[in-house]
């Protein structure tokens, strides 16, 4: 167990324009984004499982396995494991992840 005050966690651009804090437990990755109006998340795709829980605030573009939609404020996507998906902040976004398995790549 841990209790984790956010603004304490140190800020990680995982790509520019991506500012990132990250929560892991033993299986699943929180990642908190505050994303650059502008920012592009080039196309990819990874093992995880991912859900963008929650777009906070913002507009984000944003485009799974060759569907674009413009996510607001309550969207939530599901994305497979290993299905290519890419994004770019319209304006300012506050989006939080969540990653199973934990994702690894992202523990400083």
């Amino acid at each position: 167990m841990a209790f984790i005050t956010l603004n304490e966690l140190g800020e990680n651009e995982i790509v520019p324009g991506f500012h990132g804090r990250f929560v892991h437990s033993e299986h699943v990755t929180l990642a908190f984004w505050d994303i650059d109006a502008g920012a592009t998340l080039p196309d990819h795709a990874h093992a995880h499982e991912q859900i963008i829980t929650h777009l906070v605030a913002g507009e984000f573009a944003f485009t799974l396995a060759g569907e674009t939609r413009t996510l607001r404020a309550g969207s939530v996507v599901v994305i497979p494991g290993n299905v290519k998906h890419a994004g770019k902040a319209i304006t300012p976004c506050r989006i939080i992840d969540a990653f199973y398995p934990a994702r690894d790549d992202y523990r400083k």
